[in-house]
């Protein structure tokens, strides 16, 4: 339980672990450095320092009590005073308590050590004058105040070494952290290069950085240029089966279009027009991931050029609210493509067909919601699969493809770094697919 605590308040981005992992060293030595030099250090020196004066003053405060009046305290004071550096006077106001501003973390020590060696301590300001102290202390004749140099009982403020170890530290942070940019920044540059890659773009990169890295960058190229060759290599296989096939179809269709009209050739010509629509359907498919260039394009119209090359062909399109001057970048023709084979799925199996268009700020979704039957949830997975046809589901007595419509969608809304999602409409009641691309 705490482990997954712990994990939901570290930071997910790799500069943030990074940093982290830059200051948490940093802080905590300074910290360590502070309780054990500062509590320990400052505060023993300061004890010793200040029991020395602790003598002094006491030696001062027996010569003044032993006085026979306060002219003659006066006079031993100063006279005994002034070659140990000290100022001694009896004003009518003396230091009571304990005076020291907040960050003056030795002046604890001093007026401590202070107040348990001396019988007659009153009081003790630290905070006048930076540079002095001054003691209050009770005497036979009166208030007694005695100044002295602050560098007597500590050897400095102790702030003054915080201040040089936050600035030090400061300072080395920013260095390793221009340093630790410099490192990490191959690593986002092969980041980028990857996600590019998946939405169907190819940007370029070349490997730099750790050798750990140059290899990550260097492996990324092979793949990216083994799965280039496979997607020519697969168009070449169906582009040139395809035009081995077009040839003897051309012919048997024309040796048929010549002999005698009769049931049986219409039907042969029928099977020899779905033959041909196979085909062509095949060659979408293996040119779903190379039919054009990312570009800048507003959605809206390709939305309305599909829906306008369905309705000049008799199919009912209904069209909802469309943002407008909306500048995504797509590839224009795989999407029109992608979305022509949604609106023909819809209107083959459905009365009539609804596109939708909503542009976010990471995310393009195109729908298209029909009246048919629909495709079970259980089965929608397989739907979306090359060859896969669910006609009993869907009416097989309006027509069925060859099971790549979907999967031509598919393909191209995952080359868009996005995914084809089927569900359910609510407000047609038949088929809701969604076309979701990343921007």
């Amino acid at each position: 339980m705490w482990r997954a605590s712990i994990k939901r308040m570290l930071p997910r981005g790799l500069y943030g672990r990074a940093a982290l992992i830059l200051l948490v060293p940093v802080v905590t030595l300074q910290l360590v450095v502070s309780v054990v030099f500062i509590q320990r250090h400052f505060a023993d020196v300061t004890r010793q320092m200040s029991r020395a004066i602790v003598l002094e003053l006491a030696f001062l405060t027996e010569l003044v009590d032993a006085a026979p009046d306060h002219e003659a305290a006066l006079a031993r004071a100063r006279a005994v005073g002034g070659p140990l550096a000290l100022s001694v006077a009896f004003p009518e106001a003396v230091p009571e308590g304990e005076t020291r501003l907040f960050y003056d973390l030795s002046g604890k020590s001093v007026t401590a050590t202070l107040a348990e060696g001396l019988p007659g301590f009153r009081g003790i300001d630290l905070a006048g004058n930076t540079r002095l102290v001054r003691v209050g202390i009770e005497t036979e004749h009166g208030p007694m105040e005695v100044e002295f140099d602050r560098r007597r009982v500590s050897a400095s403020n102790p702030h003054q070494l915080l201040v040089l170890m936050v600035v030090t530290g400061v300072l080395m942070t920013l260095i390793a952290a221009l340093f630790l940019r410099n490192q990490l920044r191959p690593i986002t540059r092969l980041a980028a290069a990857a996600e590019a890659f998946g939405k169907g773009r190819a940007m370029p990169y070349r490997p730099a950085g750790a050798t750990e890295v140059r290899a990550a960058g260097r492996a990324f190229l092979d793949m990216r240029a083994r799965i280039e060759r496979q997607i020519e290599q697969r168009t070449l296989m169906l582009s040139g089966v395809s035009h081995d096939l077009r040839t003897p179809l051309t012919r048997l269709k024309l040796e048929l279009s010549m002999a005698e009209e009769t049931p049986e050739t219409e039907a042969m010509l029928r099977d020899l027009a779905d033959m041909e629509r196979m085909i062509d359907t095949f060659l979408d498919f293996a040119r779903s991931e190379v039919l054009d260039d990312p570009q800048p394009c507003d959605p809206a119209e390709l939305v309305m050029r599909v829906a306008e090359r369905a309705q000049g062909l008799g199919g009912p399109v209904e069209i909802g609210d469309l943002p407008r001057d909306e500048q995504v970048l797509l590839r224009p023709q795989a999407v029109e493509r992608a979305l022509q084979n949604l609106v023909n799925n819809a209107l083959r199996y459905g009365g009539m067909a609804a596109l939708g268009l909503s542009v976010g700020p990471g995310q393009v979704v195109f729908s298209v919601e029909d009246d048919g039957p629909g495709i079970p949830a259980d089965r929608r997975d397989k739907a979306v699969q090359p060859f896969q046809r669910l006609d009993p589901a869907r009416g097989q007595d309006k027509g069925g493809g060859v099971g790549l419509g979907l999967s031509i969608a598919a393909d191209i809304a995952r080359g868009h770094g996005g995914e084809l999602r089927l569900g359910q409409s609510t407000r047609l009641g038949g088929l809701k697919a969604e076309l979701v691309l990343a921007r």
